[in-house]
């Protein structure tokens, strides 16, 4: 069905009930929110939801938000929101919100940017970019998978580095202001692309860019200057 894979469009278009049922730090300024979704159809990892929070006066607000979790965490789905200065929602959840609030959701949402885990994939994201990547990762890890599967994400800092105690062998880091002694300090280059792209599995890899859209623009042409081709590059831009 064109736009999604797995769930049938009048699945997706239902809005249901979600319960905040656990909140985790993953840096100063990002936090995981889990909530328990009764009747959650589920996702492909790499797909996103509409989220609606209604105030009491009746002002609604909607955002559309990657999930994290991985498809195999039944009845639950876990996001992973950025504290954006002057973000109402995401103000809500990080100053507001409190276990047991509710929320409405509605989803799953695309199928352009989704990893069902049927082909080689190469990650690669920035900051809050590394959201549905992540998805991805657990999902991988979650099936026990053999397809090979990268990951390289850019962050300002150790300090801003999302799930930095989840992060395993698969995944390469990038720090742009600031790094642990001894790793060079900057943006992404074609050098961090080299040995991944290097060791490309057979078919090669499904080149998947998640963040900003410079981020994203950048990413993809160093992609394609590698000699990834374009018609296996699948970006998802933040803002």
């Amino acid at each position: 069905m064109p736009g999604r894979i797995g769930v049938s469009e009048q699945e997706a278009s239902v809005w249901r009930t979600a319960t905040l049922t656990e909140i985790r730090r993953e840096t100063p300024r990002v936090a995981t929110f889990r909530f328990a979704v009764p009747g959650w159809p589920g996702h492909v990892p790499g797909q996103h939801l509409m989220l609606r929070l209604t105030a009491g006066d009746g002002y609604v607000a909607q955002r559309h938000y990657s999930i994290a979790s991985a498809p195999d965490d039944s009845g639950h789905i876990e996001l992973t929101l950025d504290h954006v200065d002057g973000g109402e929602v995401s103000g809500w959840f990080h100053t507001v919100a409190r276990v047991g609030d509710r929320v409405e959701l509605r989803g799953p949402l695309s199928g352009f940017f989704a990893w069902p885990g049927d082909r080689p994939a190469l990650l690669i994201g920035a900051g809050s970019g590394v959201v549905p990547l992540m998805s991805m990762v657990r999902h991988h890890r979650a099936r026990g998978l053999s397809l090979p599967l990268r990951m390289l994400v850019s962050a300002r800092s150790p300090e801003d580095l999302i799930y930095a105690r989840e992060l395993g062998p698969e995944t390469t880091a990038v720090f742009t202001r600031s790094a642990p002694p001894g790793v060079p300090v900057g943006r992404m280059t074609s050098a961090h692309l080299a040995p991944l792209l290097a060791e490309q599995p057979p078919g090669g890899w499904e080149a998947y860019v998640c963040g900003s859209n410079s981020f994203a623009e950048h990413a993809s042409r160093l992609l394609v200057q590698a000699g990834q081709p374009v018609d296996r590059i699948r970006i998802e831009r933040f803002g």
